[in-house]
């Protein structure tokens, strides 16, 4: 059924559904309810894809059905609990319980980006969701603002295990392609890797700087690019993330190895909210009414992508990324040969000059030392000093010599430098002499 005619029909006999909720990636989400047990419930379509060949929609409805064993496993306050599931008009329907909640999705488009305080405590029921799911086995892999539903307490739920796998479960995927919502895939999916437990963090990461930024981590105008941009570059700096960015950057790292795990994500938001003290209430929009259907969709579209283009796409990214490494390994080289060579011929200089210079001052300074060294005889005054003739080389030197030598040189310099241009000039004088004397002598004058 669609939205628009769906309003009042019963599936499987039982569960009359009202009125849309709620809307994602793969599926519509009712209001209705369960006229055995006369309590309220949440309905789920499933809506296929239309670029999906009839192959993959076989292959989704399986899924479908594996979706309710994985998740009929997870008891926990933080996972919407599946009661039922159900198949008509050959589609499977999930009965849900029914959290009086909206989605982070939604509550973004409507309100705008949330204060990070409130971000802080919905990431922490995100984690203990994770945390449960992580330890039955179970993979999300599809973490995003439209699967966290947010309660009037601030309290949040994740729900739509729809394309979770399970450890030891058969793999159930389309035929030669992955389904997922790029804004919010980790890199390795992208790279077509199998996925585990650090897919999630990285995809809580995501969800989480959308919902305090109010946009994308990585937004692109199409899929692949978006899916580039995952891969190879880093989130732009969140503006209102406070003492969450931290926790942003942790889980936004593309090295599984360092990125942060449930643990350290949960002891970083508790420490931001210890640290910072209480802040101004805040409370999502009041359940009710109808769902936003316009403004930014927030990345949740699922996309198709088929495995061999991403792993052509990783296989490019991997030989831009090695011949990078080889061109700054090569620069940094060249770069350390040169300060080396230059350190060298600075140390020559040095040592060279420091050479001239004992050479030209060395009797001079062994000549001061030895006047410097205290006398072994007791000191006596000195006769006064009378005119005579200049100190013999190796002698102290005094001022008057000091100066007298300094004139010698300046002379010395004075004699290579006149004596030459004086010749020069007096040359050029004759020959200019020598000259006239020629033409006058042509034209008769002599």
């Amino acid at each position: 059924m669609s939205a628009e005619t769906g309003t009042g029909r019963v599936v499987a006999g039982r569960y009359a559904a009202s009125e849309v909720i709620g809307r994602g990636g793969m599926g519509v989400v009712w209001r209705a309810t369960d006229r055995v047990l006369q309590r309220p419930v949440a309905l789920k379509e499933i809506v296929y894809p239309s670029h999906l060949t009839d192959e993959e929609r076989e292959s989704l409805r399986l899924r479908t059905l594996r979706e309710a064993r994985t998740a009929a496993r997870l008891v926990h306050p933080c996972v919407t609990t599946l009661y039922d599931v159900v198949e008509e008009d050959g589609r499977p329907w999930l009965v849900m319980e029914h959290v009086e909640s909206r989605s982070l999705q939604e509550i973004v488009q409507r309100s705008g980006p949330l204060p990070w305080r409130t971000v802080a405590r919905i990431g922490l029921d995100v984690l203990d969701a994770l945390e449960a799911a992580h330890a039955a086995g179970i993979v999300h892999r599809d973490v995003k603002p439209a699967n966290v539903l947010v309660g009037s307490d601030c309290s949040a739920h994740l729900t739509d295990f729809g394309i979770a796998t399970a450890t030891g479960d058969a793999s159930i995927t389309t035929s030669g392609a992955i389904l997922g919502s790029p804004a919010y895939m980790s890199p390795e999916r992208a790279r077509g890797e199998e996925p585990g437990p650090a897919v999630d963090l990285w995809s809580l990461g995501a969800t989480l700087y959308t919902a305090v930024e109010g946009r994308l981590a990585f937004d692109r105008p199409e899929p692949m690019a978006t899916l580039l941009a995952v891969v190879q570059e880093d989130p732009a700096p969140p503006e209102r993330a406070g003492p969450l960015a931290p926790v942003l950057q942790g889980l936004l790292t593309r090295d599984t190895a360092q990125r942060w795990d449930v643990g350290r994500a949960r002891a970083g938001l508790r420490d931001a909210l210890a640290g910072a003290g209480p802040g101004p209430a805040w409370s999502p929009p009041a359940p009710g009414g109808p769902p936003a259907v316009s403004g930014p969709t927030l990345g949740s579209q699922v996309e198709r992508f088929e495995l061999d283009d991403l792993r052509a796409l990783a296989s490019v990214i991997g030989t831009v990324a090695r011949d990078a490494r080889d061109q700054a390994r090569y620069l940094a080289e060249k770069r350390k040969e040169r300060k080396e060579r230059k350190e060298r011929k600075e140390r020559k200089e040095h040592r060279s000059g420091e050479h001239r210079h004992g050479r030209e001052r060395g009797p001079d300074r062994g000549h001061r030392a030895r006047a410097v060294a205290p006398p072994a005889a007791a000191p006596q005054t000195p006769a006064p000093q009378t005119p005579g003739p200049a100190a013999p080389r190796g002698m102290p030197r005094t001022p008057q010599r000091t100066r007298r030598r300094g004139v010698q040189r300046w002379r010395f310099k004075r004699r290579w430098v006149v004596v030459p241009v004086v010749v020069t000039v007096l040359a050029v004088v004759a020959a200019l002499g020598g000259l006239v004397a020629l033409v006058a002598a042509l034209l008769g004058f002599w």
